[in-house]
């Protein structure tokens, strides 16, 4: 895998194809990257965990609950839904999108932003705001094995060289930045990617403002 990337890289959609591929980030947390070709669908079932679905490119729509309420998951945009909730998928054009099935749905285990509800769609970029001079931060959705977390960083700043205690995927949503990683720099825009290895040295430098996810898998 290149450092930088996009989702739609790594798992491409393919006409007639409903394609997954397991990102091997941790254990117990549950990563995985899916296309769905035109005119194709992933019939309801559910889950036990909570679950998360990322939209990366294309559109189509996620089926919610016993009455098959259409949510529709575009580039950029979260839908998370609680366990043992009958979720399916279908599109007309083709999707791409990153699933993440949490380690435990209990409320004392997960820990949820309250400006995010479960069962709505969320623009991410639009969930966090630019303070002057300043990097904001803003946990969208916690457990004791993942973090996933929104930052938004003004012009001049940036995170010094530092390591992780986990896996990691930074998914640029806005502007421009360079990570630089084991002594490399790397220039990453709105819609690549970017992952690091656990305790890999790392830094980012906003160029101009800049905001991205952090998906931080510790187990």
């Amino acid at each position: 895998m290149d450092q930088v990337f996009t989702i739609e890289q790594l798992r491409p959609i393919r006409d007639g194809f409903t394609i997954s591929r397991d990102t091997k980030l941790g254990n117990t947390t549950k990563v995985t990257l899916f296309s769905l070709g035109r005119d194709t669908s992933i019939s309801q079932e559910s889950y036990d965990r909570m679950t998360m679905y990322i939209g990366a490119a294309g559109q189509g729509n996620i089926l919610i609950g016993e009455k098959a309420e259409e949510k529709l998951l575009l580039p950029d945009t979260v839908l998370i839904v609680p366990g043992k909730t009958l979720c399916g998928m279908e599109t007309a054009s083709g999707m791409v999108y990153t699933e993440i099935i949490l380690e435990n749905n209990t409320e004392k285990e997960i820990t949820m932003n309250p400006n995010v509800k479960t069962n709505e769609v969320f623009e991410l970029k639009n969930l966090i705001d630019y303070e002057e001079g300043s990097i904001a931060n803003m946990d969208v959705v916690s457990n004791p094995t993942m973090k996933y977390v929104l930052m938004a960083f003004d012009e001049g700043t940036g995170l010094t060289p530092h390591r992780a205690p986990g896996n990691a995927i930074v998914f640029a949503l806005e502007g421009k930045a360079t990570i630089g990683y084991e002594g490399k720099d790397y220039e990453l825009s709105a819609g690549e990617c970017f992952r690091f290895e656990k305790n890999g040295l790392h830094s980012v430098t906003a160029n101009g403002r800049f905001k991205m996810a952090l998906l931080l898998v510790l187990a």
